[in-house]
């Protein structure tokens, strides 16, 4: 079977816009430092925070068999697990692990006017703000590319 790009390409054009987007804005907005950055990280809550926000997020997806938790060992972070079954033709057993992280890095200086770490600002197609660049957007990037090969008539192992 072929994959249509066509499909492919109007499915993330549309969820970019009309998921991805606010669910960055929400994300930037949470000041959820690394706890290398953040010694008081499990007091703060915004890397629960963060955690919720993304498995809210995933839990919302159309993707049949999809499974969240969201897992915390004590004294360490939150993790986003998302399991996905495989699709189509690909090979049950076969499994591709995708990785991702939401913590930040500092706030740093040097942010140009109107623009800081935790207030996302959407400037024509470009979103800034502390953490929608630097992998806080790889689950909402990787299920919409799942997704996205399941519109266009694709297959994928289990993820």
């Amino acid at each position: 079977m072929t994959l249509q790009l066509d499909a492919v390409q109007r499915h993330v054009a549309d969820a970019w816009r009309t998921d991805i987007v606010p669910a960055l804005e929400g994300f930037i907005a949470i000041p959820g430092l690394s706890p290398s950055f953040d010694v008081d990280w499990e007091a703060h809550g915004h890397l629960a925070a963060a955690a919720t926000l993304v498995a809210d997020w995933c839990r919302r997806r159309p993707i049949d068999g999809l499974a969240v938790d969201i897992v915390q060992l004590p004294g360490l972070t939150p993790v986003v697990v998302v399991e996905v079954p495989a699709f189509g033709a690909a090979a049950p057993d076969d499994t591709v692990v995708l990785y991702g992280h939401y913590d930040k890095q500092p706030e740093m200086t040097g942010w140009r006017d109107g623009l800081g770490p935790w207030t996302p600002v959407l400037d024509g197609e470009r979103l800034y703000g502390r953490g929608g660049a630097d992998d806080g957007y790889s689950a909402f990037a990787s299920l919409v590319a799942i997704e996205a090969v399941r519109t266009g008539g694709g297959s994928h192992a289990r993820c």
